[in-house]
């Protein structure tokens, strides 16, 4: 068990990632977890707000009520830190949450999701107790070289939208544990959940990723990823499909869905076992598009990579991960961190700057203003 001073016993940080239909929050003090709980939300309770943003004060609400009941002290905190959301690009790190930040969460400035009240709660909660509120490492970091977001087609620019939160988080964990700075290695690292990204992180910063949302990259458990451009706009313009038919058909039902019918992977790995071949094939199809992207991402770095990630939910599943082993460990040393660990990732973000580690960025230029914005 690690043992702590009086002074890092005092960093006691409040974390808080909402999803569609949930909220999960954990309590830490420093890095070790207190307190983690997955707040269910009725559907009917959700469907009664006319827009996401305004879900805010019912989800404050019931945090605090469930903090409460588990006799989790908040005058006690000492900062409270929320999932970012759907913001512009910025670079990684851990940001302040300031005005302006809150008035593009609420707004949507690129889109609405759950994880936008993520900065706001924290902020509502925080501002109550006299802390401070964070974010970190939201999906929009964007951290690309300009060679990257050539696309070939002028009027389309690539983007960097990925699993950024946890692709950081576990680059730093695995180089603390190689002795080294996340800024001075090279990793590439495969976050693979519903969707699936491959990050190239050269000393710190992710400069080559494919777009995890509805872009390019290998298919995962519910999206196509990279397809063939002509036979998609084939089937866009044949009169079978309406615009929102086909981004459903390429997110939330392509990849493993499109073909199997569902994107449980333990249910494949079932149907694998009883020897279904279809199955077999297209779970193999995903490990091999996986480890070919990973293949692409070494290139950018000319081959000098210090170590390959593997990390997300499906890292948990052995032979899918063998499969993309057993093709790219010739590059470098694979390392499995399976799990998203969000709340984990969240609460070290906020440590950093708590114990001085690193400053505080402040959105939406990651430069730190000289008049503190609350």
């Amino acid at each position: 068990m690690e043992v702590y001073t009086l002074h890092e016993l005092m960093n006691r940080i409040l974390v808080i990632n909402p999803g569609s239909t949930s909220t999960k929050i954990g309590v830490f003090d420093n890095d070790l977890s207190i307190f983690e709980k997955t707040i269910r939300h009725e559907s009917d309770q959700i469907n009664s707000f006319d827009n996401i943003i305004d879900q805010y004060e019912f989800r404050k609400q019931t945090i605090l009520e469930t903090l409460d009941i588990e006799g989790i002290n908040i005058s006690k905190l000492s900062a409270v830190c929320g999932r970012g959301g759907l913001l512009r690009p910025i670079e990684g790190g851990t940001y302040e949450v300031n005005d302006m930040m809150l008035s593009d969460l609420k707004a949507g400035y690129s889109g609405q999701h759950a994880s936008n009240l993520g900065g706001i709660i924290a902020f509502e909660i925080a501002s109550g107790l006299n802390i401070p509120a964070f974010i970190v490492d939201p999906v929009v970091v964007d951290e690309l070289d300009p060679i990257a977001r050539i696309s070939g087609f002028p009027l389309i620019e690539r983007k960097s939208i990925f699993h950024a939160l946890n692709q950081k988080a576990v680059a730093r964990r695995v180089s603390k544990s190689l002795g080294k700075r996340y800024e001075d290695l090279n990793l590439i690292v495969t976050h693979m959940g519903g969707g699936i990204t491959v990050g190239v992180h050269k000393n710190g910063r992710v400069i080559e990723v494919n777009n995890g949302l509805h872009g390019d990259g290998p298919f995962s458990p519910e999206r196509a990823g990279t397809v063939p451009a002509g036979d998609l706009i084939s089937l866009c313009y044949s009169g079978d499909f309406y615009r929102e038919e086909v981004m459903k058909k390429l997110v939330g039902q392509g990849g493993l869905v499109g073909y199997l019918g569902t994107n449980d992977a333990l249910k494949v790995e079932e149907m694998i076992s009883k020897g279904d071949k279809q199955a077999t094939l297209i779970y193999s199809a995903m490990a091999y598009q996986v480890a070919k992207e990973i293949g692409a991402a070494s290139s950018v770095l000319a081959g000098k990579v210090d170590a390959i990630i593997l990390t997300g939910g499906l890292a948990y599943g052995k032979g899918f991960v063998k499969e993309i082993t057993d093709r790219v460990n010739w590059i470098a040393d694979v390392m499995i961190e399976p799990g998203e660990n969000e709340l984990q990732a969240l609460a070290e973000g906020a440590l950093r700057v708590l114990k001085g580690e690193e400053e505080a960025k402040q959105y939406p230029n990651g430069i730190k203003d000289t008049v503190h914005s609350k």
